[in-house]
């Protein structure tokens, strides 16, 4: 049969479109975690195109300034005639801006007092309050798009999801017994020295399930309890752990057994790994998924810690390993009932 649609990716990616959606305005009433959440290209594209019109745009304004003080013409005047500029009347002149004869020298004096290059031989003279006051309002919205634009780079280049990458679990999960009962396991681990503070992991059945009133509900979400070695959710992740959750009567798992587990397609188990990162504070989550034919029944992982000249060396080239074990095929609750009758 084809393979169900994953609800979350191996690589903790959510696979759901969202379509259709009619309040597209939403969206631009909180731009700042639109924009990090948008790829680099459109980013820097957005904040290239901002940089472009506001230089444009305030290039139009000191033009029209320069054009509606006359600086225009008494510049064109002083470069036909540079002598009548020394003794005529051309020079008491003084323009709103210092040398401003075209816009391509109005779009240049833009730039030059949006990024602070340096004015050179324009500058804004105390002639026109008006010019003094644009020159107010372009460094404020220059400062206002360096401000956002340096908080996106920010934010993009520092997002948790980074460092869940070195988070890693299994590729398959197992079920096998463990002290007397059958157990769903999996291993997680942490490539990097950083340690992941307050880390907490948590399991999730995605199936598809129908109500007594007939109501289908696609993807319902129920929550399995989970243990680990130090037992609770919080773990301390400074080597592998193998994460187990116990197949009992409350167990969604409780009434599966090795010959009809792959028929369960649409059995998937989600788990989440959250935890605040040690050297930067910011909480990550990692997420993976299992798929019914990615659970390995009577099998078991294989140790990869050992201790080695007075330290413990990880190896993992064998963190997803497995081995057989002997492992009854029956259901947990067949083997629970076994149990009562011996």
């Amino acid at each position: 049969r084809e393979r169900r649609a994953r609800f979350v990716g191996k690589n903790g990616a959510c696979n759901v479109a969202h379509k259709n959606i009619r309040e597209q305005g939403r969206f631009l009433q909180d731009v700042f975690t639109t924009l990090v959440d948008l790829k680099w290209p459109h980013t820097l594209l957005i904040f290239t195109m901002s940089f472009l019109c506001t230089w444009l745009l305030f290039g139009m304004v000191w033009w029209l300034i320069a054009f509606a003080h006359g600086d225009l013409d008494h510049s064109t005047r002083l470069q036909r005639d540079p002598g009548e500029g020394a003794a005529g009347p051309p020079a008491s002149f003084v323009p709103c801006v210092t040398s401003i004869h075209s816009f391509t020298s109005a779009f240049l004096f833009s730039i030059e007092v949006q990024v602070t290059i340096g004015f050179g031989g324009r500058m804004v003279t105390e002639e026109c309050p008006a010019a003094i006051l644009v020159l107010i309002v372009q460094n404020i919205v220059g400062l206002v798009i360096n401000a956002i634009m340096l908080g996106c780079i920010f934010m993009k280049t520092s997002q948790a999801h980074r460092r869940a990458e070195t988070l890693i679990f299994s590729k398959h999960a197992v079920i096998a017994l463990r002290e007397g009962k059958l157990c769903f396991m999996l291993r997680v681990g942490d490539l990097r020295k950083s340690m992941i503070i307050s880390a907490t992991i948590r399991m999730q059945v995605v199936k598809k399930t129908a109500s007594l009133e007939g109501e289908v509900v696609p993807l319902n979400q129920i929550d399995i309890q989970m243990e680990n070695p130090v037992g609770g959710n919080s773990i301390f992740l400074v080597s592998p752990l193998i994460i187990y959750h116990v197949i009992d009567k409350n167990s969604p798992l409780y009434d599966i057994s090795p010959t009809n587990l792959h028929h369960h397609e649409d059995l998937e188990i989600i788990v989440i790994l959250e935890g605040v990162v040690e050297t930067t504070g910011i909480t990550t989550q990692a997420r993976t998924s299992y798929l019914a034919d990615e659970i390995l029944w009577g099998q078991r992982f294989v140790p990869i810690v050992a201790e080695e000249d007075g330290r413990y060396s990880v190896d993992y080239s064998k963190f997803g390993n497995t081995v057989k074990v002997p492992t009854p095929s029956c259901t947990a609750r067949q083997l629970e009932e076994d149990k009562s009758i011996m």
